[in-house]
């Protein structure tokens, strides 16, 4: 992506704001996100040193986990998406409990923490057919259905759910915390104009900017730590990009709730709208990464997943990120199927070659954990069980592969 000339005084002002802990207003962001050259490598270098100022051991962390994509039924059609089909497509497939709980077993078995739900936003609503699959199993919505599985997964297996699952609100959301240990929503772009025809998020109902915020707001309000993040290259704007982790920092200047932030890469997939769309490069994601950890300050959990860009995704290292998000040792990622997870074992040596540790975390990041996040009575155990006095996941837990 070409960049435009930025004075080089705005992005060393902006600079300067960061390192005294100031929060960048959304110019600082326009700035920073045209910088290049050696410019770009500056902001890289403060992105670095701003994570590692609250980081002095040097840890990157992971979740061990396993995916389950509980329906692939969606009530949205994004223009990049795979995961999600029509009730006559071919894989279309909801699980049972039973399924659910073979698999989750499985991955107890290798050393997994955390069992991320996953699934599309209400298809109920859209889809006859899982009206009736629903009605089947018992339960009167989707929301309802993974509040059951979340709990029966947490007692079958001692697996801590963390659950995505789209818009919900205030009593829905509640149900599904109370088994959860964190949750996630995407927001992915403030955007309105991936909304309009031939945008990425045209047709959709539940990728509005406000319904995104609004779930973000009411997990805030319950008391539920979430994650959430930006999708990259998806054709917003860079002056766009800042002004969506700028609304992901005011839900979390309000709330603390936001316990990570997701810059992901978004990967062309050849069935979908946008197979001809470029790929975000390397060094688009290292620009964004640094900026994201200049705006969102030093504080923030910033992730970038390994395996969407296995050849360069060591750079990111250098970019201020922290955390490599989850990788299954038995599932695949059903989102990106293209895109394998690396081995931990190779994970921790690309991890060591930039000069840091790998550990360990489960689904609740370390510092929420050591400044006792509230959650119910059997979760929490749970997690002390797991987790050693400084919430990172006891040694004698973690494998090396």
């Amino acid at each position: 992506m070409a960049q435009a000339p930025v004075d080089s005084t705005l992005i060393a002002d902006a600079i300067d704001k960061a390192l005294a802990g100031e929060a960048l207003s959304a110019s600082d962001g326009y700035a920073l996100m045209r910088a290049t050259g050696a410019q770009l490598a500056n902001v890289m270098r403060v992105a670095s040193e701003l994570s590692e100022s609250v980081r002095p051991h040097r840890r990157v962390t992971y979740s061990r986990k396993l995916f389950l994509p509980l329906t692939n039924m969606c009530r949205d059609r994004c223009g990049y998406c795979t995961f999600v089909k029509g009730p006559n497509q071919k894989g279309v497939h909801t699980m049972t409990p039973e399924e659910v709980v073979e698999v989750a077993r499985k991955g107890a078995e290798l050393g997994c923490k955390e069992a991320l739900i996953s699934l599309g936003d209400h298809p109920e609503l859209r889809h006859p057919e899982m009206q009736q699959t629903l009605h089947d199993l018992g339960y009167g919505s989707t929301p309802e259905y993974v509040a059951a599985i979340s709990e029966l997964v947490f007692r079958e297996t001692g697996l801590l759910p963390h659950t995505n699952c789209g818009t919900l609100d205030s009593a829905e959301m509640a149900s599904i915390a109370e088994w959860n240990a964190s949750m996630g929503i995407m927001l992915e772009s403030t955007s309105m104009r991936l909304h309009e025809p031939g945008g990425a998020h045209y047709g959709t109902v539940t990728k509005e900017p406000a319904m995104r915020i609004a779930t973000l707001e009411t997990a805030g309000e319950l008391g539920v730590a979430v994650t959430t993040g930006i999708l990259i290259g998806i054709g917003e704007t860079l002056d766009e990009r800042v002004d969506s982790l700028l609304a992901i920092r005011d839900v979390h200047d309000r709330y603390c709730n936001i316990q990570e932030v997701i810059i992901q890469n978004f990967r062309a997939k050849t069935s979908t709208r946008m197979k001809k769309a470029h790929e975000p490069s390397t060094v688009d994601m290292l620009r964004t990464l640094a900026v994201g950890r200049l705006l969102l300050g030093a504080g923030m959990n910033i992730q970038a997943p390994p395996n969407l860009n296995s050849e360069g995704a060591g750079a990111y290292l250098l970019a201020g990120i922290n955390d490599w998000g989850g990788v299954s040792p038995l599932t695949k990622d059903f989102i990106n199927p293209e895109a394998a997870w690396p081995e931990i074992s190779q994970l921790r040596e690309l991890t060591a070659e930039a000069g840091y540790e790998l550990r360990e975390r489960t689904v609740l990041y370390p510092e929420y954990i050591v400044h006792g996040w509230k959650l119910a009575a059997p979760l929490a155990e749970r997690l002390a069980e797991m987790t050693e006095s400084d919430g990172y996941v006891r040694p004698e837990l973690e494998w090396v592969n």
